[in-house]
């Protein structure tokens, strides 16, 4: 048996246990790694957010060019399978991974492989041949797809987000079950292969925590290329045959395709992680609470990333990683808040939202108007084709402070960033006039700031 003593341990080679391991060592701190798959990169990487986004984007180019009527003149028709498209992802996940692990060596942080066990308070087993121990912990270890016990998984017919990227044919049906951030995205990956869709959502609109305006588009969007889109369902029961997969439903219903993608829920990756003998307990997702610093209940020991819960990001769970290792090394600051994060999500079109919603600002009687631009509207988008979607901005009524952004259609999660940047500045330079007196390249999807703040800053002067 080999001991190693350090400063800091760090489980999970994902976006948080990276934040969290590259900050602490930058600090003068001795760093462990542990990392139980064989490849470093996390879930983030290897079956989730890397390779899903890569696909999406094999699927749009398709699509786009397929569409171009360059194309269509010419006959281009092409008929490439799933295994043809993720081709691209494997690229992406190989250079990813190669440079993180370059991180790791440039830093001399040693990634010691094997599943993580705490054995006392302060040092835990790695594999069968390591222990370590250390004066802090923190448990970057993620989440995975909830699988109820009765659904059976391992039925070829049925996938969750970690096996969907192992179809080797394109459906030509599919039921997904839950119509969260994974669900939605999916959705319009399906549909724009061609997969006739039934999206199930058990609440009564898609993405409850978005602006209602945007969510409004969203499924506006997916019902018009062809999704059905089922509100307010539970699930009853599941049966798999040999040439498809029946879904009942509480209302009565039976929707039978030829796969089901469940995408209801994740659990946090916490189980054998001996955290009985820290008194640290998980919730009923397995996620672990913790406190504004993301210490758990053991103060030594933090959490980060998606086993600490919402709002499950990986931009988000780099933060909290950095701000956990800033908090060892006693400088903590403000603590990264949940409004500071923007959300991502990766639809087609794509959806990006930061700040306060309408529905949030109305509840809280905050004086608030809106700006609009149509991206129909915009130079820029005509001459991409990319038309479809708006830039939304909320400001107060009288400060004219930014409240909140959002934006659905092409570029979304590039275009929050100016927002974002805007409503991080102090007192009045987040203010609705920083995009009325700019001047923004002509013609950029950028331009919709300037004319969602006019539009917005009309409306104050409207009869």
């Amino acid at each position: 048996m080999v001991t190693i003593k350090v400063d800091v341990v760090v489980i999970g080679t994902g976006p948080g246990g990276e934040g969290a391991a590259m900050q602490a060592t930058k600090g003068g701190k001795r760093v462990v790694v542990c990392e139980r798959f064989h490849r470093i990169g996390g879930g983030c990487t290897h079956w989730g957010t890397i390779p899903s986004k890569a696909l999406r984007s094999s699927i749009f180019h398709l699509t786009e060019a397929m569409r171009n009527p360059i194309m269509m003149r010419a006959g281009f028709q092409p008929k490439p399978s799933l295994n043809d498209l993720r081709q691209s992802a494997e690229v992406v996940i190989n250079q990813q991974e190669a440079m993180r692990a370059d991180f790791y060596r440039r830093n001399d942080v040693q990634v010691v492989s094997g599943h993580a066990k705490f054995v006392s308070t302060n040092e835990i087993q790695v594999g069968k041949d390591t222990r370590i121990q250390a004066d802090h912990f923190v448990l970057a270890v993620g989440t995975r797809p909830y699988r109820p016990p009765e659904i059976d998984f391992s039925h070829p017919r049925i996938f969750d987000s970690d096996t969907i990227l192992n179809l080797q044919t394109n459906p030509r049906s599919m039921t997904i079950y839950g119509a969260g951030v994974v669900g939605c995205e999916y959705a319009s990956m399906f549909r724009n292969l061609e997969t006739k869709i039934n999206l199930v959502n058990t609440r009564a609109r898609l993405l409850e925590f978005l602006d209602d305006e945007i969510t409004d588009a969203l499924s506006y969007f997916l019902r018009e290329r062809g999704v059905l889109i089922r509100h307010l369902e539970k699930i009853d029961r599941v049966e798999p045959r040999d040439d498809s997969v029946i879904v009942f439903l509480h209302s009565g219903k039976a929707l039978q395709t030829e796969i089901l993608f469940w995408a209801a829920g994740r659990t946090g990756n916490t189980e054998d992680l001996g955290l009985e003998i820290l008194d640290v307990e998980t919730d009923s997702r397995g996620c672990i609470p913790t406190n504004e610093f993301f210490q758990t209940k053991a103060k030594h020991v933090y959490a980060v990333g998606d086993v600490s819960g919402f709002p499950s990001l990986a931009s988000a769970a780099y933060t909290q990683g950095r701000a956990a290792a800033d908090h060892i090394l006693g400088r903590p600051g403000a603590a990264p808040r949940s409004i500071d994060y923007p959300s991502g999500i990766y639809t087609i079109p794509e959806i990006s939202s930061i700040g306060k919603t309408e529905r949030e600002l109305t509840e809280a009687r905050v004086p608030y108007e809106v700006g609009h631009s149509q991206f129909k509207s915009l130079a820029r988008a005509q001459i991409s084709g990319r038309t479809v979607g708006m830039l939304k901005i909320l400001f107060h009524r009288e400060t004219l402070e930014i409240l909140g952004v959002h934006c659905f259609g092409d570029q979304a999660a590039e275009i929050i960033h100016i927002g974002q940047a805007i409503m991080s500045q102090p007192g009045t330079n987040n203010s609705l006039n920083y995009f009325i007196d700019t001047t923004f390249n002509y013609p950029t999807m950028a331009e919709a700031y300037r004319v969602a703040a006019l539009n917005g800053y009309n409306r104050l002067f409207s009869g």
